[in-house]
C-alpha cells in the first residue's frame, strides 16, 4: 500500500509495519538508455514488491533524485552532492520517525546512492539510540540481493555476474518495463588494463574500490555488455530481486523490538 494514498488520521494505525522507500537516480546511461533507468528499474521492483506485499508494508513514492556527480559531465543529468544527498535522506527518515514508524527501509537502485544513504542511516542510528531502542533502520541495493547462484544458472546465461553501468542487466530490465525507451545504438566500454584488485571486465568483482567519474571509464557512458541484453533475462532480474525483497521485508517486520540481553549472546 501507498503511504502518500492515506490521510493524516490514518497514518498512526499504520506505523507497526515496514515502511518502505525506494530511491534512484536521474543520470546518463549510454546511448541507448533513458535518463530515469534506475528510477524505472528501481520503481518496478517496488511496485511489484508492493502488490505481492499488500497491507503488509507501506511503500513511499520512488525518490528519483539521487548522488550522481560522477556523471555531470554528461548532458541531462540532474544530481545532489553526496552531502546533500545524505542530509536529504536523514531528514526523510526524521519525518518517519516523527510519524511513528520504527522499521524504515530504503530500497536502492542506483550505485551511487550507497555511500551517502549508509551515511545517513549510521549517523540516524547514533541519534536515536538511546531514545528509540526499537528503530531499526535498513539499507540494500536491489542487485545486491540477488544469490549469485542462482544468476549463474539463469537461462538464458548472463554475461555479467554483478551490475555495471547501462550494461546487460539494465537493458534486460528495461527491454521489459520500458522497450520503447531502449535505443538500438549500444556502443559501451570493457577496461583492457588487468589487475588482480580492480577487475578489467563485469564478469567478477573487484577486490578495492577505485573512485573514478563516468567519462574516465566510458565515453559512451556506457559500461559492460549491452549487447547481450535479452527480455527474458530482465524478467528473471526482476522476478528474483521482487521475491528477494518481499522475503526481506517479511522477515524485517518480525525481528524483535530491542536487541536485549535474551537475543545477545556474550562469549568468554
Amino acid at each position: 500500500m501507498q503511504l502518500g494514498e492515506s490521510n493524516w488520521r490514518q497514518v498512526p494505525d499504520l506505523t507497526g509495519k515496514v515502511v518502505v522507500a525506494p530511491i534512484g537516480s536521474f543520470e546518463q546511461h549510454g546511448h541507448h538508455l533513458p535518463l530515469l533507468t534506475d528510477s524505472l528499474i528501481g520503481g518496478e521492483v517496488a511496485l511489484r514488491a508492493e502488490e505481492a506485499l499488500g497491507e503488509e508494508a507501506v511503500f513511499l513514492p520512488m525518490l528519483w533524485l539521487g548522488a550522481s556527480d560522477h556523471h555531470r559531465s554528461f548532458p541531462g543529468t540532474i544530481s545532489l552532492s553526496s552531502q546533500t544527498y545524505t542530509n536529504v535522506l536523514k531528514e526523510l527518515i526524521d519525518s518517519l520517525i516523527g510519524s511513528g514508524f520504527r522499521r524504515i527501509f530504503l530500497l536502492n537502485s542506483h550505485a551511487g546512492n550507497i555511500v551517502p544513504a549508509q551515511m545517513a542511516i549510521n549517523e540516524k542510528n547514533i541519534e536515536y539510540r538511546q531514545e528509540l531502542p526499537n528503530l531499526y533502520l535498513a539499507f540494500v541495493s536491489w542487485f545486491d540481493l540477488l544469490p549469485k547462484d542462482e544468476l549463474a544458472a539463469l537461462t538464458p546465461s548472463l554475461q555479467q555476474t554483478q551490475i555495471s553501468h547501462a550494461c546487460e542487466w539494465e537493458t534486460s530490465v528495461l527491454q521489459v518495463t520500458s522497450p520503447d525507451l531502449v535505443g538500438p545504438d549500444r556502443p559501451s566500454t570493457r577496461r583492457t588494463f588487468e589487475s588482480p584488485y580492480w577487475s578489467a571486465d563485469f564478469r567478477k568483482p573487484s577486490r578495492v574500490f577505485i573512485g573514478r567519474a563516468l567519462e574516465q571509464s566510458s565515453p559512451t557512458g556506457a559500461l559492460g555488455y549491452p549487447e547481450r541484453a535479452d527480455p527474458e533475462k530482465g524478467e528473471a532480474l526482476l522476478r528474483i530481486a521482487t521475491r528477494e525483497v518481499v522475503a526481506f521485508v517479511r522477515d524485517f517486520a518480525t525481528w524483535p523490538d530491542t536487541l536485549g540481553p535474551e537475543t545477545l549472546e556474550s562469549q568468554p
